[in-house]
């Protein structure tokens, strides 16, 4: 049994979705719970049937009434559990916790709730144990760390209880003592942060929460709670700005209460781990900023261990605290020392490198007691970080990349306001650059390329304004390309990202010009293949600009072309050709066109006759053509990529962008994903979905109408199949480019093996003011069960891209699967019943699979005969007006059958079950509830 268990707690964890789906999940957690009573099972296995309600406790407790019954069954199991299995018993709060919080019962209040935090307050006081072994201290940690979960998921639940947790708290010795601080001031934290969102409430209001101690289901207001409860704020960080911002409880001085609590928790948190510090001090903040009453120099004795400490957690909270009090804490003086420490830490050689860029991160955000700069996300150095005191930050080539490229940042940032004159501070940072630049030019890793290029565009973004630099920096990179030709996207990208973020800076095209010209006036004797590769790139991307000239590039394209041919043109590479026609295309765009007419159709012609490649020469004809007839105005509408139009367009592409340069091509080519499913499937139509085959029997077959029947499934393929009909519809919020969608392909995979593979669906077209298409699925079972449908799509946009969408998962429920008799519509109803009788015996007898069951509810009359109607009338055998009883025989492809005989006693409605298939109880069982408990809500 042991063994079993284990493999179908392994199955469920692998794929909950997919195990519950040959499954009902209210039977899996029914027998979860039988095993978890019984008393022969061993405390191991039960351990492990917890898994589930720890990991996924909302797949199986899908509603508060089910969270709540399931509650109450394991704390009955925790209540029978001896003392001495303490690592079940925590493992039975985790689980309790679990359920109860992601089911809603916690944040709703509910009964099982309340009962489990009295008794998780009560494993908190059980202090039978402080002069025993200690065993049970692991379930009075959990304990608390419950309830730290449920305060945490449910603010203010815990607040008339701050009394006795700090009893608690003050009274415990042993490691225990940590947690419950961390409980306490979280509760303390949330109970300030209430009383601040309620009108009216101030130092009475305090001083009542402070001290009472009654039970957990005080009453209070209860929209209040529910509004603190939704309430984002209260779930971060109140202290992230200044204190101006923050909610206040006005209570005047008279806070002797609270400073007496603050003043206890500040006196021990040097016991805690500097994590547990952290975390008290920073919510200690948060109350002292709402609590204007209790003045910020609480904490001046604590500030010197915090100034000097080498904690990152509690140097961060240090920060944190300034943040938010200022001047009102930290003198001058202090400031002063923290920024210099900073500095220290930051090029402190036992420090990691991530804590040191945290420290030089610090810096750039340090919190000043009188800021200059009152932005929130601009980085800003303090004013008293010198050039002095950062000189000990300056960068070297020793450093690696991500520290080099921190501290250029903050030296560019300390230098900004020298200027061109500005001394040495300006020209050690360029020396600095200039020596990474000889490292890449003697054949630096890639990580040191990807460093300089980084570095080189920090200097620009802030020096860029300082010619000398920056022309420099032009002719040096001008100069690094010609000798590493491989190096042009990183220099593209550096031209992008400038202009991208300093659109008015003349830097990027003084750039294009000078590789434009280096690359124009470089001997053609010593160009290979791979460099002429590059040079098209860069041309390319010069050809973009229409302030450049383009007369050097169509004079070194001829160049290549004419005296190159044997280079070039015999060999006929694609590749090359094609990066050729991509510079002569965006030449046709170029605003000085017309002077540059015959130049361009020269060197289109040549490559028309004399390119080793057909598909580049047609390309060559094809722009010659149209560059000498159409117009420049219209030659622009033929090649440019339509720009949107009113921000909701979608880019149109042309023939000729395919066929002019690789990059079009790649992207025409590439099946693209959409991050949000596009459209979904809807069921279309509620009933019967099967065609009936008409075979010709007589209309009276008497005693031989079982085998009649019997006889239909000899024949391969008959009633085997289930058709379900959907609407292909647009999800919400829609996206303009898929308004009109072509070429749908729908992909089926299946989530387990009760039915056969899918094929795939195609769709013509789909647009959102046209009728919806409707799409047949045929389902062909080998068990008739619940089952999830993964669909996907890949289809056509109208600007011609090639997309893939994941669509919402289809749910085949189990009634679904219902069919009528798979008779001749010319059979009479009495053979029909002849047919229903025979089953019956069969299945009455027991034998293989077949059994019978017994479902009872309570239905008045009319509710009954409502349901019937609504649910059962086309699989009905026998006359509705029939009183005493009613015969319902339900066939489920391949070869199941489900009969039933409902009948009204006086007590209640029975449904008398026989099926020939005993794994399809449990779905019955489950449909036969759900219809009978609406139906009887629907008639009240």
């Amino acid at each position: 049994m042991a063994s079993n268990w284990t493999e179908r707690i392994s199955a469920f964890c692998c794929s909950p979705s997919g195990f519950l789906s040959g499954t009902n999940p209210d039977a899996f957690l029914a027998e979860l719970l039988r095993e978890l009573r019984d008393d022969r099972a061993s405390y191991g296995v039960k351990v492990l049937l917890l898994s589930p309600l720890c990991e996924y406790p909302t797949l199986l407790c899908s509603s508060e009434s089910v969270g709540e019954e399931t509650a109450l069954d394991l704390m009955s199991v925790f209540t029978q559990c001896p003392p001495r299995f303490s690592q079940f018993r925590c493992h039975l709060l985790v689980a309790l916790t679990s359920v109860l919080v992601c089911s809603s019962c916690v944040s709703n209040r509910s009964r099982a709730s309340l009962d489990f935090i009295d008794l998780l307050l009560q494993i908190c006081q059980d202090t039978s144990d402080l002069d025993g072994d200690g065993t049970q201290r692991c379930p009075r940690a959990t304990a608390c760390d419950c309830l730290c979960e449920i305060e945490a998921s449910c603010p203010g639940l815990l607040s008339q209880r701050l009394e006795l947790l700090a009893g608690l708290r003050q009274q415990e010795t042993s490691w225990l003592h940590q947690a419950y601080a961390g409980l306490q001031i979280l509760v303390l934290r949330n109970a300030v942060y209430q009383l601040t969102k309620q009108t009216g409430a101030g130092a009475a209001h305090l001083k009542a929460l402070l001290d009472g101690n009654t039970s957990v289901a005080w009453e209070a207001d209860q929209e209040a709670f529910h509004m603190v409860t939704k309430d984002s704020a209260i779930q971060s960080s109140l202290i992230l700005g200044p204190m101006g911002r923050v909610l206040t409880l006005h209570t005047g001085p008279d806070c002797k209460e609270l400073r007496s609590v603050l003043s206890s928790l500040l006196e021990e948190s040097y016991l805690l781990t500097p994590l547990c510090q952290a975390a008290l001090f920073h919510r200690l903040t948060e109350v002292v900023a709402m609590v204007p009453g209790i003045p910020p120099t609480t904490f001046r004795a604590q500030l010197l261990r915090l100034l000097g400490t080498n904690e990152v957690c509690l140097l961060h909270v240090t920060l944190l605290m300034k943040c938010a009090f200022t001047d009102s804490l930290f003198s001058a003086e202090d400031e002063a020392f923290l920024l210099k420490r900073l500095v220290v830490l930051s090029q402190h050689p036992l420090l990691s490198t991530p804590e040191k860029l945290f420290y030089m991160d610090c810096i750039l955000h340090f919190p000043e007691n009188r800021p200059i700069n009152c932005g929130d996300s601009d980085e800003a150095l303090p004013v008293l970080l010198t050039p002095q005191l950062a000189s000990a930050l300056l960068p070297t080539v020793f450093n690696d990349s991500a520290t080099l490229l921190a501290r250029l940042h903050l030296q560019a940032l300390v230098f900004l306001e020298e200027g061109e004159e500005g001394g040495r501070g300006l020209a050690y940072i360029y020396d600095h650059l200039t020596a990474l630049l000889h490292i890449v030019d003697r054949g630096g890793s890639r990580d040191i390329v990807v460093t300089f290029f980084r570095a080189a565009f920090l200097f620009l973004f802030y020096f860029q304004h300082v010619e000398g630099y920056s022309a420099r920096l032009s002719e040096q990179l001008c100069q690094l390309y010609l000798q590493h030709t491989q190096l042009a996207p990183h220099i593209l990208n550096l031209v992008d990202k400038t202009l991208e973020r300093l659109p008015e800076c003349n830097w990027a095209l003084g750039l294009l010009q000078g590789l434009q010209r280096a690359i124009s006036t470089a001997p053609l004797g010593q160009l290979t293949l791979r460099d002429l590769s590059c040079h098209l790139k860069v041309l390319a991307r010069v050809a973009e600009e229409g302030k450049i000239s383009q007369c050097s590039t169509l004079g070194f394209l001829s160049a290549v072309i004419t005296q190159s041919s044997s280079l070039l043109c015999t060999s006929g590479d694609w590749r090359l050709g094609n990066g050729l026609l991509g510079v002569c295309r965006r030449v046709l765009l170029h605003p000085s066109l017309d002077s540059l007419l015959i130049p361009l159709a020269d060197i289109l012609q040549h490559l028309t006759c004399y390119y080793g490649d057909t598909d580049i020469q047609d390309h060559a004809r094809l722009y010659y053509t149209l560059l000498t007839t159409l117009s420049r105005e219209k030659l622009s509408v033929v090649l440019a990529q339509s720009a949107a139009e009113g921000g909701g367009q979608v880019k149109k592409r042309t023939l000729s962008c395919v066929m002019a340069e690789s990059e079009g091509l790649t992207n025409i080519l590439t099946v693209h994903q959409t991050e949000q499913p596009v459209f979904q499937l809807t069921e279309a139509l509620s009933g019967l979905q099967q065609e009936m085959e008409n075979l010709q029997l007589s209309q009276d077959e008497g005693d031989k109408a079982l085998e009649s029947y019997r006889a239909q499934f000899s024949e391969s393929g008959f009633a085997s199949q289930i058709m379900l009909k959907y609407h292909l519809t647009h999800t919400e919020p829609h996206d303009p480019r898929f308004e009109q969608i072509f070429s749908i392909c729908l992909h089926f995979s299946l989530t387990d093996d009760h039915y056969e593979q899918l094929q795939d669906i195609s769709v013509p077209c789909l647009f959102r003011q046209r009728p919806l298409p409707v799409v047949q699925l045929t389902l062909k079972p080998r068990r008739p069960y619940p089952t999830t449908i993964h669909v996907s799509a890949i289809f056509t946009s109208k600007d011609g891209l090639t997309w893939h969408t994941t669509m919402p998962d289809v749910h085949v429920e189990f009634q679904q699967a219902f069919l009528p008799l798979p008779v001749p519509l010319s059979w009479s109803r009495a053979s029909r019943q002849d047919v229903f009788e025979g089953l019956w015996d069969e299945f009455c007898s027991e034998m293989g699979d077949s059994i019978i069951s017994l479902f009872c509810c309570q239905l008045r009359e009319a509710a009954l005969k409502a349901l019937v109607e609504k649910h059962f009338l086309p699989f009905l055998v026998s006359n509705l007006s029939q009183e005493d009883e009613l015969r319902v025989l339900l066939f489920l492809p391949p070869r199941s059958h489900v009969l039933l005989k409902i009948s009204s006693e006086e007590d209640a409605t029975q449904f008398n079950m026989a099926t020939d298939t005993r794994q399809l109880l449990p779905h019955m069982n489950s449909y036969l509830l759900t219809v009978t408990s609406s139906q009887d809500e629907s008639v009240r």
